[in-house]
């Protein structure tokens, strides 16, 4: 089953038009996908691990500015998400019980990228929760040359009076079984279906914005909807977890918007001001997307990232 080819959907992508995807199967036997975005000549290969919601198919203009640089690039679906293996019966909900289980998805990336023919050296780049992931990734000594990450999830943007309830919700949930349920305050719906533009806490460009949601309109089935209590529960376990860490010897660069929304700002700034050889670029008036933001940011970060890959081949 592993490397066989798997549905992808070119027309909602907008990317190269080498762009295809196949299977992969982890250690635990969860079925995930990655999508491919091979370039003849390229320099490297960046390997895109997207954030909670996200599928491959988001990344497609991503694909196509990293060609720009001279980058192939390809992304994965994450269990729980995209095409990948769905867990509970509720498909919308996304629910994973430990974040090792992602390093497991990562193990099978780079298995597969290593006969894969998509050339070295390889780089990361990690938004959101793939970011937190990446970091992960990283302090494990995966064999890439630098990282670069979007708005990472080092810390969930939670209320300091709701904190303590949070923890205390999502810990019981386990063991009173109800740890597949949603997270207060959300359901099944798809965030940018759910919410307009004005005000939305993702991107400040409208065109990008209906990028998204003529994705999600089109091909409902990548969508996802609110975390589940077992998520949140090994987020927070794993943001606390990591930040106990020293910051791995890697080069890396860090985007993080001025109006960010989504993810905890402090243990960024944190983590990057404690990081030998780490540079945190902030791109004023951005939301939490800067990938997905307008051309001035969003191509500032990609040559900002592709920069830093030049530098450590």
């Amino acid at each position: 089953m592993s490397g066989a080819s798997a549905p992808f959907f070119a027309e909602v992508a907008d990317g190269p038009d080498s762009g295809h995807a196949v299977w992969l199967k982890a250690a635990d036997g969860v079925r995930i996908r990655m999508a491919l975005w091979p370039l003849a000549g390229a320099q490297g290969t960046v390997v895109l691990l997207p954030g909670r919601t996200e599928y491959a198919e988001k990344y497609g203009r991503t694909a196509a500015d990293m060609a720009a640089r001279g980058y192939a690039m390809v992304a994965v679906d994450w269990r729980g998400q995209g095409l990948a293996d769905r867990p509970l019966t509720d498909p919308m909900t996304g629910h994973v019980g430990d974040f090792a289980e992602y390093q497991a998805d990562l193990d099978a990336v780079f298995a597969h990228l290593a006969g894969s023919g998509m050339p070295e050296p390889w780089y990361l780049l990690g938004h959101s929760m793939g970011g937190c992931i990446a970091l992960r990734g990283v302090m494990r000594g995966l064999p890439v040359q630098a990282v670069a990450f979007s708005a990472p999830m080092w810390g969930i943007l939670i209320a300091a009076w709701m904190r303590p309830l949070a923890v205390a919700l999502s810990t019981a949930s386990k063991y009173f079984a109800f740890d597949h349920r949603y997270a207060p305050g959300t359901g099944a719906r798809t965030y940018v279906l759910d919410a307009p533009f004005l005000g939305n806490s993702l991107t400040t460009d409208a065109e990008m914005w209906g990028y998204m949601r003529d994705q999600a309109q089109a091909r409902p089935e990548l969508t996802l909807g609110g975390p589940s209590l077992g998520w949140l529960k090994a987020a927070l376990h794993e943001c606390h977890a990591l930040a106990q860490m020293p910051a791995p010897r890697l080069p890396a660069l860090t985007g993080l918007g001025t109006q960010e929304r989504i993810v905890d700002v402090a243990p960024v700034h944190a983590r990057m001001a404690g990081w030998s050889g780490g540079r945190l670029e902030l791109f004023t008036g951005a939301e939490h997307e800067v990938l997905m933001e307008r051309a001035p940011h969003r191509l500032r970060f990609r040559d900002l990232a592709c920069d830093l890959f030049d530098a450590h081949r």
